[in-house]
């Protein structure tokens, strides 16, 4: 049987002046004369990947796309429409990734993680709902670090993640940042492996790292904005969140480092190279 979108070994069973036909009597399937190896005869086997063409026709080539059915791909997108984007995947037609499908707007020439499906019209197309194709076997433990693509965003629950664009993965609400957004790379670390397989991940270091990193942040803004910051540890939360993008209690953490190393001194509004 003839499987749309996948690669597959198929017999020739006819040979024409303009390709082969590849399946079976009753199954077959053209492959282009441009595409048909020198010397092959009825019965030889050719390994091709099934789509449709612009006629809506099952067609086969030997070229092997980005991407297949029920699987995970990041591809560009070439062109936006008034049915949707169309994206590279490594074929002459590209691929159709329609409306209805996106999760987030997207821009020409980005990158998108989306998988490969078969639509009611029995034509494939991309989506960028990808949870259901993520597994849950990975081999990662506690402290494992990882790189993860962001799927979905819910404000009242946290980050969807599909770590090594395979894994399905989870950042709770609590690490959530306003300038994270859909398609977004995370670098961060396994700290639970739930009994289902899937990943809680946290984007911050252990403590004593985070709060090096802080640290060495925030001395670098003190030092770039003229050796001093108008405001101290007892700022309101939003606005170091707003210039740091980390919490009071981390931001305070690192101050503390600072003024324990002598690099700064706390002022009553300010905070100070010393």
């Amino acid at each position: 049987m003839i499987e749309l979108g996948k690669t597959q070994c198929l017999n020739i069973v006819k040979k024409t002046d303009f390709g082969v036909y590849l399946g079976t009597e009753d199954d077959k399937v053209l492959l282009p004369k441009k595409q048909v190896p020198q010397d092959v005869e009825i019965g030889d086997a050719l390994t091709v990947f099934v789509y449709k063409d612009s006629s809506d026709r099952l067609i086969a080539t030997t070229n092997t796309p980005k991407v297949q059915v029920g699987q995970l791909a990041k591809l560009k997108v070439c062109e936006v429409s008034s049915i949707g984007a169309f994206l590279d995947w490594g074929l002459e037609k590209n691929i159709l990734l329609p409306y209805r499908e996106q999760t987030t707007h997207v821009e020409p020439g980005k990158e998108y993680l989306v998988a490969l499906y078969i639509d009611r019209s029995q034509r494939l197309a991309a989506t960028m709902k990808v949870s259901k194709y993520l597994e849950t076997d990975s081999n990662y433990v506690k402290d494992s670090a990882v790189t993860a693509t962001v799927i979905g965003i819910k404000q009242d629950h946290g980050i969807y993640v599909a770590v090594d664009d395979r894994y399905y993965g989870f950042v709770t609400r609590n690490e959530m940042q306003d300038d994270i957004k859909i398609g977004d790379t995370l670098y961060g670390r396994v700290i639970k492996v739930r009994e289902d397989g899937k990943l809680t991940i946290s984007i911050h270091q252990k403590a004593y790292i985070q709060m090096d990193e802080d640290s060495s942040m925030i001395y670098k803004a003190i030092v770039e904005n003229g050796g001093k910051i108008d405001f101290n540890d007892k700022a309101d939360p939003e606005v170091i969140k707003k210039h740091f993008n980390i919490s009071k209690n981390a931001f305070k953490r690192a101050v503390g480092r600072l003024l324990k190393e002598g690099k700064i001194q706390i002022e009553q509004d300010s905070i100070v190279l010393k």
